[in-house]
């Protein structure tokens, strides 16, 4: 899968298989803490995304188990898998850098009010006065 196309997600759902192989009840509740309850993720969703996520290997079946009477799919996060996270955090991290840089660079515009300091008046050389 492509960095660029991993979407919110498959990134909580690889998130959620960093630290131990999961079955999809125990990812679903991973994602939810994982987000602070901002992804939901409904079961239906959640075994598109896992049957997309191990077509593309980055995910696979890490064993199953008998669990009241039902079959539990446990999975785990592949090599490809943590790379293509790593690539996608990255990938992330640096667009809330530049977001920031932006609006630290909008707060010190002239004519714009700051937070901190108020209206700011254009100064030499385009720069604050």
């Amino acid at each position: 899968m492509a960095s660029r196309g991993m979407t919110q997600t498959a990134f909580f759902v690889l998130v959620a298989l960093t630290d131990e192989p999961r079955h999809g009840y125990g990812i679903v509740q991973e994602v939810d803490a994982l987000s602070d309850g901002r992804v939901q993720l409904r079961i239906g969703t959640l075994y598109g995304v896992l049957d997309r996520l191990a077509e593309d290997e980055l995910i696979e079946l890490d064993r199953e188990e008998a669990h009241q009477g039902r079959l539990r799919r446990y999975y785990r996060l592949t090599d490809a898998g943590e790379a293509a996270l790593s690539e996608e955090a990255e990938r992330m991290a640096e667009g809330a850098r530049t977001a920031a840089r932006r609006v630290a660079g909008r707060r010190g515009s002239p004519g714009k009010q700051s937070p901190v300091h108020g209206t700011v008046r254009p100064g030499l050389a385009g720069g604050g006065a």
